[in-house]
């Protein structure tokens, strides 16, 4: 970090976190998040009027508690930062209302940012510039990519994603059918780890040859999701009871097993030495250690933010409008809308 550093203060309300952050070139100075997880749980998944609401009520106060924590003020701030999509539209709005209106009253420039490459930026904040080109893979809740990352300001290209449920909403669905609480990904990892990831051999989507003609890059984990179900129903029918450990196991194996094989592939076969993971997934422990081992056999640097960063938080659209601002990117108009289905190779959107 330099004095002279532009200081940037991002927003985040794509999903079930207020996220405000402040970066200072690539050193983070706060990172303050309110979730709403709680008052999704016992719907069993995230509730989009429950989330804006939440939004709504938590802004200011994380907005504060962010400034505080960094030792500023708002009129300390150059440039801000905010989300404008992907995500939901509600939470989304909440979001981009409240930086159009820090921006206009503090008079100081505002980016709209894309929540996918907002994720690949948060690297930077532990270690340092990323190298480029790097493939990205991203994996949440609402999002599993593949991405080639060849500048992080102006050119993101995406190589796949997933073509039904995404990679977390997989780990909340198979949660709920085990029984276990929401979110269920974190509860799935501590239990695979007492299970055999062999004990079922659980499908791995879109890997067979002839889907690697058309989706070479891309993901399907519905069906696994549906071949857990119909295992675990068999097993209920007959009046057995269910292994939820060795379950457990094999689910994120097979999941684990196909985001590993994917990137490891996207890496070989457009000869990139980095890859950059990030996304509420990304906090799994088997994923993390099965990627490092095949990164290592293939000569590959792996790059992983620490778990608190993986998950929304404002600090990472903070790094990105870092970047933009160094870049010399333009800054957005105010009359920018939200766009809950805004593609990644839009990293900034202009109007």
């Amino acid at each position: 970090m330099t004095p002279d550093s532009p200081l940037v203060l991002g927003i985040e309300t794509s999903c079930d976190e207020t996220g405000v952050g402040l970066v200072r070139g690539t050193t983070l100075l706060a990172d303050a998040v309110a979730s709403s997880v709680d008052e999704h749980a016992r719907f069993g998944g995230v509730v989009p009027e429950v989330a804006s609401r939440a939004h709504l009520e938590a802004m200011t106060p994380t907005v504060n508690r962010a400034l505080k924590q960094a030792r500023v003020t708002l009129a300390d701030v150059d440039a801000f930062a905010v989300t404008a999509g992907p995500g939901l539209m509600g939470a989304l709005l909440v979001g981009v209302a409240a930086a159009k209106a820090y921006s206009a009253a503090c008079d100081k420039p505002l980016f709209a940012v894309n929540h996918l490459a907002a994720h690949v930026a948060v690297d930077r904040l532990e270690h340092g510039p990323l190298p480029q080109p790097a493939i990205a893979l991203l994996v949440s809740g609402g999002h599993s990519s593949l991405l080639q990352v060849n500048d992080l300001s102006y050119d993101v290209e995406p190589l796949g994603a997933t073509i039904d449920d995404a990679a977390g909403e997989a780990f909340d669905k198979v949660a709920r059918l085990l029984g276990l609480p929401f979110p269920g990904g974190p509860h799935i990892d501590r239990l695979a780890s007492e299970g055999n990831p062999s004990a079922i051999a659980f499908p791995r989507g879109l890997s067979a040859a002839h889907d690697l003609q058309r989706h070479r890059y891309d993901f399907s984990f519905s069906g696994l999701k549906t071949s857990v179900a119909r295992w675990v129903e068999t097993k209920q029918r007959a009046g057995l009871s269910v292994p939820v450990s060795d379950v457990a196991a094999s689910f994120q194996e097979a999941v684990v097993d196909v985001l590993a094989a994917k990137a490891l592939a996207a890496c070989r076969e457009r000869g990139i030495e980095h890859l950059v993971l990030g996304g509420g997934v990304a906090a799994n422990s088997r994923l993390r250690l099965e990627l490092q081992q095949r990164c290592d056999d293939g000569g590959i640097e792996l790059r992983v933010p620490r778990p608190d960063l993986c998950t929304d938080n404002g600090a990472m659209v903070a790094a990105l409008g870092a970047v933009l601002v160094e870049g010399g990117a333009a800054p957005s108009s105010l009359s920018f809308p939200a766009i809950s289905d805004l593609n990644v190779d839009h990293v900034v959107v202009p109007a």
